[in-house]
C-alpha cells in the first residue's frame, strides 16, 4: 500500500437530542484504528475520520475528529483521490427530526421522533466524481450474510466485511472479531482472531482484490 491514499471511518457517531443527551451505539472504534495502523505500517497515506472513541490514534495517520453522521460526511466529500476506502464507522441509522435547545425537563414518559440519517456508505459509493478506487463497507448484523450480500450491490461496495453479533461474537469493545468478507467473487469466513490480525487479513485481501482487478 505504499503511496496509496487510505480513508479510514472509525467508531460511532452521537445524535443530540438536547445539549445534554444524544443517541448512539456501541461501537469502540478498535476494528477501524487497527486498520488505520496497518495501513499506515504497510506504507499507506492514511486519513483517519473518527467519531468519539476512548482510543489513542496511531501517530502516524491524520487524524479528523467528528461527533455526528452530517459531521462525518461533511468530511468525507473533502478527501478527493482517495484509492481505497474502509467505511468502517457504526454511522447511527436515526437522528432526532427537532433538535431542542435547552434540556428536556423529565417526565412520566418520552417520545422521541426519530429520523433517517444519511447513509454515507450508500452515499459514497453511488458518487461518480468522489467514489474510492476499491470501497470496502462494513455490516454488523444479528441475521445471516445474506443481508451482507445485499448491502454489497446496494451500496455499490467491492468489498463487505461482514460480522454476526452474537452471544459468540459480541465484538463491541473487544479485542477480538470473527469476521467474513464478501465479495461478488463469493464468501470467505475466518476463525475469530484479535483485531490486529482481522485487520491484517482484511488488508491481505484487499490487496489480492486489487492484483486481481488491474
Amino acid at each position: 500500500f505504499k503511496n496509496k491514499k487510505c480513508l479510514v471511518t472509525a467508531g460511532p457517531t452521537i445524535e443530540m437530542i438536547d445539549p445534554i443527551r444524544y443517541i448512539t451505539n456501541q461501537s469502540s472504534g478498535k476494528q477501524g484504528y487497527e486498520i488505520a495502523s496497518q495501513l499506515a505500517l504497510s506504507g499507506a497515506n492514511v486519513i483517519l475520520v473518527s467519531g468519539p472513541t476512548n482510543l489513542t490514534p496511531p501517530s502516524n495517520v491524520k487524524l479528523i475528529k467528528i461527533l455526528s453522521a452530517k459531521e462525518m460526511y461533511n468530511q468525507i466529500i473533502k478527501i478527493k483521490n482517495i484509492d481505497i476506502g474502509f467505511f468502517t464507522a457504526a454511522v447511527s441509522d436515526y437522528k432526532i427530526n427537532k433538535f431542542q435547545n435547552t434540556k428536556i425537563k423529565k417526565k412520566k414518559s418520552l417520545n422521541l421522533n426519530l429520523v433517517k440519517n444519511i447513509d454515507i456508505l450508500e452515499s459514497i459509493g453511488r458518487d461518480k466524481t468522489n467514489r474510492p478506487k476499491i470501497l470496502v463497507g462494513f455490516a454488523a448484523e444479528t441475521g445471516n450474510t445474506s443481508l451482507a450480500k445485499t448491502k454489497l450491490k446496494k451500496k455499490n461496495c467491492d468489498i463487505i466485511v461482514y460480522n454476526k453479533i452474537n452471544k459468540k461474537n459480541n465484538v463491541f469493545g473487544s479485542d477480538n472479531n470473527k469476521i467474513a468478507i464478501i465479495t461478488r467473487y463469493g464468501i470467505k469466513n475466518y476463525k475469530k482472531m484479535s483485531k490486529v490480525n482481522c485487520a491484517k487479513e482484511i488488508l491481505e485481501y484487499v490487496y489480492n482484490y486489487k492484483l486481481k482487478n488491474e
